[in-house]
């Protein structure tokens, strides 16, 4: 693996290998070494400052205080505490260049300096709980500084218009249908392409690419109550018990993947949480279950949902249930799809930069994804993963020696510097391509 910038400056973006021919590799690896104390400044903060999904305030005014002082037009509060930075630069493509916020409700083990220690009100439970950036999004952040400070100062290698999205609440896939909700396209104008990108778990830093087509699952959490006739556990005859109802329906939901959907065709049903009753000897007369639902294509995702109801009523039916299920969809998202045009242009030009042994392929994921919404909305896009892990233990990983703790996990930490060089990087040379 070579270590990143090695060797770049002489590979240069020759314009037969890379269509839109962007800055020479050797002004953006040095525009990126000149700002990166900046950059690796403003990562530590945010790492040690983390927001949980909607509460992202202090978040959201230091990327928009960046982005004010770069010279871009910030609006905040779009879809909550989202942040739009526009810049116009003459004629061309307006491309939407995007970034998530927010942190997740984990107590932070990595043992570093500036690991967290910051406890907040989840928004949602009311619960008090601890918070940290196990997912990456301070590389994002960072990173989508790094990316706005280059094409700034840089205005004579581009035309169009960039817009600058910072996303809340991407772990619970509501920022960014939020952010539409709020005419994030009507009021700041409909791109013609969109980009992001997310750092990897299992892939060496200083590496980065993607793939054409599906790339992430669609997403649907689903709350299932059951009803039942409470009474004496020692009396079963004289209740209805909506346990052994939604014990079935565990059992039985399975079926619709084993059963009704093609095996070719990617789908989970998982049911991640049981509650029901609160004493050995008392039958309950409520269960609740939450299930999170994965799918790539749309009608596998129907007729998963449709089945999860169908199972749920024949179940309840069966049981003797005095009143049907309640079924709610509580949160979900498309399937994350790449443009395969865009995409395969995008990688021509990284394969140039990187070097073809720093270029990934990664595999299409059931995890979810929050960008979807923006494609969705008729914006083709492009998502990218950077890797994330430093070289020698990626090496040990592959090898069968170690673990790796993968995003969400408390241990969870990049290879600080070239992680954050790479997605900057990694961002312009594929926001330089798509703007032309």
């Amino acid at each position: 693996m070579k270590t990143l910038f090695v060797g770049l400056a002489a590979l240069g973006f020759a314009a037969a290998a890379v269509a839109a021919d962007p800055a020479p590799v050797s002004v953006l690896r040095a525009d990126i070494d000149a700002m990166y104390p900046d950059i690796e400044s403003l990562y530590t903060d945010l790492h040690q400052n983390p927001e949980l999904s909607l509460l992202e305030e202090k978040t959201s005014t230091k990327l928009a205080g960046r982005m004010k002082k770069l010279g871009y037009e910030v609006t905040t509060k779009v879809g909550g505490t989202g942040v739009v930075a526009v810049l116009k630069n003459g004629p061309g493509k307006t491309l939407l260049i995007r970034t998530d916020m927010d942190a997740l409700p984990v107590l932070e083990q990595t043992g570093l300096p500036y690991a967290s220690k910051v406890t907040q009100k989840d928004a949602v439970t009311g619960d008090l709980v601890p918070v940290m950036h196990a997912c990456g999004h301070d590389v994002h952040m960072a990173s989508w500084v790094g990316t706005a400070t280059f094409l700034a100062k840089h205005r004579d290698l581009w035309s169009g218009t960039v817009m600058f999205v910072g996303q809340p609440a991407e772990e619970r896939v509501r920022g960014a249908k939020a952010m539409l909700a709020d005419g994030l396209y009507s009021r700041f104008g409909k791109p013609d392409v969109a980009l992001a990108f997310h750092d990897h778990d299992t892939m060496a830093a200083g590496t980065a690419g993607t793939i054409p087509g599906y790339l992430a699952a669609a997403s649907d959490s689903v709350d299932l109550t059951f009803f039942g006739v409470g009474g004496h556990g020692a009396y079963p005859q004289d209740a209805v018990d909506p346990i052994l109802i939604a014990s079935r329906f565990v059992v039985a939901v399975q079926e619709i993947v084993s059963r009704e959907i093609n095996p070719f065709d990617q789908a989970v049903i998982t049911v991640g949480s049981f509650h029901g009753g609160l004493k050995h000897n008392i039958i309950s007369d409520t269960v609740k279950l939450q299930i999170t639902v994965r799918s790539y294509k749309p009608e596998v995702r129907e007729k998963l949902l449709a089945g999860i109801e169908r199972i749920a009523k024949a179940e309840a039916l069966a049981g003797r249930s005095p009143k049907e299920p309640e079924m709610k969809l509580i949160e979900g998202t498309p399937a994350l799809y790449n443009d395969p045009a865009l995409t395969e242009k995008v990688m021509d030009a990284l394969g140039a930069a990187l070097g073809p042994e720093n270029l990934t392929h990664p595999p299409a994921e059931m995890g979810s994804e929050d960008f979807s919404e923006f494609v969705a909305a008729g914006v083709p896009g492009v998502y990218l993963q950077v890797g994330a892990v430093e070289p020698a233990k990626y090496q040990a990983y592959k090898a069968g020696k170690v673990k790796l703790p993968s995003t969400h996990s408390a241990y969870f930490a990049p290879d600080v510097e070239p992680t954050l060089k790479t997605g900057i990087f990694t961002e312009t040379v594929a926001a330089l391509t798509l703007l032309k």
